[in-house]
This record gives structure tokens, C-alpha cells and sequence, in this order.
């Protein structure tokens, strides 16, 4: 009898994944080993992370990613991820 695949539909992160839904990734985020939940793409990971999406800029294992990528860009274990945030202020 063929195994079946017990898939987590997970609505919050728009994807669907075949992982444990506790099942964690080790990746390095800024230079830092950092766990974070498996199936992430970049978008989620960001707002997982608690980022302003529209306030970054994503480099994933030392390519930049362009933000119509960020949906379908997965993270996958072991990646290094670079995040540089915008800072605005001061004056004219």
C-alpha cells in the first residue's frame, strides 16, 4: 500500500508544506545562526522576523533578491541571508 503524504496547509504563510508543523531550519542571518520555521519564503521570513517589507533590502547566500522574487524564493537550510534596513530621517 503506497505511503501518503500528510501535507500542512498553512493559510498565514500561503504555502503548502510536507514538514512536522513544529519542524525547524537552522540558517545565518547578519553573520548570526538564527532557527526559524521550515517552508518560509523570503516574504514570510520577514514578516516572521517582524521586518517592514517595504524597508529592506534581501540578499540570499550572497545574491540580491528582487522583491518580485521574495514570493517564491525559498530559504532553505544552512542559507545565509543578508538583511539591510532603511533608515530614514534627518533634514534638508
Amino acid at each position: 500500500m503506497p505511503q501518503l503524504l500528510k501535507l500542512n496547509y498553512n493559510e498565514g504563510r500561503k504555502s503548502v508544506s510536507n514538514q512536522p508543523i513544529d519542524s525547524h531550519i537552522s540558517i545565518t542571518i547578519n553573520g548570526e545562526e538564527t532557527p526559524i520555521p521550515s517552508g518560509l519564503n523570503i516574504l514570510n521570513l520577514l514578516l516572521h522576523l517582524r521586518l517592514d517589507p517595504a524597508r529592506v533590502a534581501v540578499e540570499l547566500n550572497r545574491a540580491i533578491v528582487r522583491k518580485p522574487e521574495w514570493e517564491t524564493t525559498l530559504v532553505e537550510q544552512g542559507a545565509s541571508v543578508e538583511i539591510v534596513t532603511f533608515v530614514g530621517g534627518g533634514r534638508w
